[in-house]
């Protein structure tokens, strides 16, 4: 009996053998070609470096060709190639050197245990200012969030422009994947590398490897820290009611109840004066109090004098001396023999005249 686990699990150092042409010995029967765009700033790298990809792809019987006129690449398959999947790697291959990949990373497509992925990151953010900040943020100070990125993914990552290259095992383009779009949607990168480092440490375990891993990974809580501003003007909803508000009064029904609509003309416009002419008086006497504050003396504070520390302090002389003979009268130590007895024998003396 074998246990289902162990058939589950791939054995250690288990390696796919390589496709030969004794896989297939015929060849391919239709030829597929493949070609991309390359920026004007790539032409002079691609001219050095032409010579090396035109080797590498040679050795799996596939053409490559730079035309400059066009700025583009081209990559086809010849009667010799063997390899279906020959041609998707070399036009991975044009893609990623068009991407300003160095070729001494690029040409690691060509292995079967590797892949790379293009991430589109521009579409991502709506602001650019906000898209230049977060894709700043999964580069870290001086590179140090992508190196520690590719250190625990083990694959080549490059940020260019509005899309980030990937170029590496599958199990790690995966997990790259995931921080780069967690990045955009501002979830800090340094959450997914602490991640990635336990599950790191938790993989070298056999014991763990059919068990979960969630009570191990931690658990990041989303904080918002600035709150929201609130307005100024609050809209608070009125209870429902079926029948209307009333309507408003109209300005013949305001002078109505005040008895303005009743009075004349010269009546209406004397009163209009009146009522601006308080106004004005108001306003001046206003003005005239606000002008007078100036010429009113604020309120001193009573002075208080302050009275002198006396530096110089009275010294008794007559009280020094005195100390100083009784300080020699005393002596020092304790009383030698004779004297002790001459003192105990006075004491008795006054015991016995009492």
């Amino acid at each position: 009996a074998v246990d289902e686990s162990e058939l589950l699990t791939v054995p250690d150092g288990w390696k796919e053998p390589a496709f030969t042409r004794e896989d297939n010995p015929k060849g391919l029967l239709e030829e597929s070609s493949f070609a991309t765009l390359f920026p004007k700033y790539r032409e002079a790298y691609l001219k050095e470096c032409w010579p090396l990809v035109q080797k590498a792809l040679g050795e799996h019987y596939v053409n490559a060709a730079l035309d400059l006129i066009e700025g583009s690449m081209t990559v086809t398959t010849t009667k010799k190639t063997f390899d279906p999947y020959a041609i998707i790697r070399a036009r991975d291959l044009i893609k990623l050197l068009a991407r300003s990949v160095p070729f001494e990373q690029v040409f690691r497509i060509l292995q079967d245990d590797v892949a790379c992925d293009i991430i589109k990151i521009g579409s991502l953010v709506r602001k650019r200012e906000t898209f230049i900040k977060r894709r700043a943020r999964l580069l870290g100070p001086k590179g140090s969030t992508l190196k520690a990125l590719e250190l625990l993914t083990n694959c080549y990552i490059m940020v260019q422009g509005n899309t980030v290259s990937a170029l590496g095992p599958f199990s790690g383009l995966k997990e790259v994947r995931k921080v780069v779009l967690d990045t955009m949607k501002n979830i800090h990168p340094i959450y997914n590398i602490k991640t990635l480092m336990i599950k790191r440490e938790l993989a070298k375990d056999p014991e763990l490897r059919t068990q979960s891993w969630e009570r191990f990974l931690p658990k990041f809580k989303r904080k918002n820290l600035k709150k929201r501003k609130e307005p100024k003007k609050k809209n608070t909803k009125k209870e429902y009611t079926p029948f209307p508000p009333p309507q408003p009064e109209s300005q013949i029904d305001k002078e109505l109840a005040s008895g303005e609509y009743f009075l004349k003309e010269r009546q209406k416009k004397r009163k209009r004066m009146e009522e601006i002419k308080a106004k004005q008086a108001d306003a001046i006497k206003r003005r005239q109090e606000e002008r007078n504050k100036a010429f009113i003396p604020p309120k001193e504070k009573p002075v208080v004098k302050t009275k002198k520390a006396s530096t110089e302090k009275k010294i008794d002389i007559e009280a020094i001396k005195e100390k100083v003979k009784n300080a020699k009268k005393k002596k020092l130590g304790a009383l030698p023999e004779e004297e002790v007895k001459l003192k105990i024998a006075a004491d008795e003396k006054k015991k016995k005249k009492k």
